[in-house]
């Protein structure tokens, strides 16, 4: 299944195992082969690891589609599962038998670890050397037997890494890795290489717990004469605390940041920043992060995930979509999190309101929060918090102002004059009768400003919201 690339095109990949939800690093992973691909022309492939079928399910392989698909990574091709081309990777275990790069191991588990536990008690190496690698085929049983590869044994193996530098291993530390199981079956460290060949892959941009690796798929591209990927090994995400990303530290799967309502274009971009750096750059766009993003760029430190950086950069995403954009992304997130979606009145309500919700919301339950006075209906229901701050002297004056409002002229600085000046007529000032306006209009302490409430609500409902909490 070799894939027509263009010559010197720019083919990257990412490879996800489908045993469950898809992890931030994966998806951070996916944006900087996205990206570099991109922003050069190139094709991004996806190939489904499911050789492991025990643990691999459809429904974590439409998990990885979903989220690749929610982060707006689209893929180039249709997916590639590594499963269905076992016939292929163990065609080449044959070829590299031919070749004599390769070899039948009959030695069993139990010889094999029996001469580990004899190497630990002598304090020798536990690599384990084949006494069949030079065997004479002549003498070879007619019994079970795993192909393993024939790793060089003197020198040494050079991975000129991108982001980790040049990396040495001597190959007396390599085994003869076995690439065909006893029942015909490829291993993952065959299935690898040969897909990343046949899909045409010239970058190989991967979390660096693949380094060691990378020294040991080396063997198989040299045995088969194929040129070698550009290798970039990025680090691991770590928590706040400077440890691996888990679940103690909060959300890890990308479904969850999606069901918490962060917008996706917040997360690339917090993910782009995320052990990668373009300057002092922080807020940037898709087709900014596609111009700038280079393998140069990444840190070979880990990354440490810092939830405020991302819920600020949202945020500032938030405030930059156009209205229009922004209530698709709500309609979306209702559906998605199967929340009911907006009435044709609330949507239009919305419309109205966009250009006062946005600012300060960090994702879309926030915004929704915010919207909740042009979303709900008579009567308004106030909260705890709201609810204390209608007394009876701040009724009373909401009172008064209703029967100003009815002849009042409805713009914002005239409605800013009068209830300023209600205020001061009775020793206080602007702020104090914030409150309990806003409990009357929205049944919240958190809304957009009381005037941008009023103009949306307009005069019929402000006056109608406000007599409802004043008898």
């Amino acid at each position: 299944m070799t894939q027509d690339s263009a010559p010197g095109q720019v083919v990257t990949r990412i490879a996800p195992s489908p045993t469950g939800e898809m992890h931030i690093g994966t998806a951070r992973t996916a944006l900087f082969n996205w990206l570099y691909a991109r922003g050069r022309g190139g094709r991004f492939l996806l190939r489904v690891e499911d050789t492991d079928r025990a643990r691999s399910t459809p429904e974590a392989t439409e998990a990885i589609l979903r989220g690749l698909d929610w982060l707006g990574l689209d893929h180039d091709e249709e997916p590639v599962s590594q499963h269905a081309r076992a016939a292929r990777h163990a065609e080449v275990a044959r070829e590299m038998l031919n070749k004599g790069q390769a070899y039948k191991c009959f030695a069993t588990q139990e010889e094999i670890q029996a001469f580990r536990e004899a190497a630990r008690a002598e304090g020798t190496s536990t690599l384990y050397r084949s006494p069949w690698r030079d065997a004479d085929p002549a003498t070879h049983p007619d019994a079970p037997h795993v192909i393993r590869v024939k790793a060089p044994e003197t020198g040494e193996t050079v991975i000129d890494d991108q982001v980790q530098g040049r990396v040495t291993v001597r190959n007396d530390q390599l085994d003869d890795m076995v690439i065909l199981r006893s029942d015909g079956s490829p291993t993952y460290m065959l299935a690898v290489v040969v897909d990343d060949h046949d899909m045409g892959v010239t970058h190989v941009i991967r979390g660096d717990d693949h380094l060691n690796n990378a020294a040991r798929q080396m063997t198989i591209y040299a045995a088969m004469g194929w040129p070698l990927p550009v290798y970039a090994h990025i680090p691991l995400i770590f928590g706040p605390d400077g440890k691996k990303l888990s679940k103690r530290h909060g959300a890890t799967g990308v479904a969850e940041y999606r069901a918490m309502g962060y917008p996706a274009a917040g997360m690339r971009n917090y993910l782009a920043r995320l052990g990668w750096s373009h300057g002092d750059d922080e807020f940037f766009t898709d087709e900014q992060a596609m111009a700038w993003f280079d393998l140069d760029g990444i840190n070979k430190a880990p990354a440490r995930f810092d939830f405020k950086k991302l819920a600020n950069l949202c945020g500032q995403h938030i405030a930059a979509m156009s209205d229009d954009a922004l209530l698709r992304e709500i309609d979306a997130h209702l559906s998605a999190t199967g929340a009911a979606p907006l009435t044709d009145a609330q949507r239009d309500a919305m419309s109205q309101a966009m250009p006062s919700l946005k600012d300060r919301a960090k994702t879309y339950p926030e915004l929704l929060e915010k919207a909740h006075f042009c979303l709900t209906s008579r009567p308004v229901v106030p909260d705890d918090k709201a609810a204390a701050a209608l007394d009876d002297v701040s009724r009373g004056i909401l009172s008064e102002l209703t029967l100003q409002l009815q002849t009042a002229s409805w713009t914002r600085d005239a409605l800013e004059t009068l209830v300023g000046e209600l205020a001061q007529a009775h020793g206080t000032k602007l702020g104090k009768l914030a409150g309990p306006l806003r409990a009357a209009l929205a049944g919240r302490t958190v809304s957009p400003s009381v005037f941008d409430m009023m103009l949306v609500l307009g005069r019929a409902e402000t006056v109608a919201r406000l007599e409802d909490v004043t008898g």
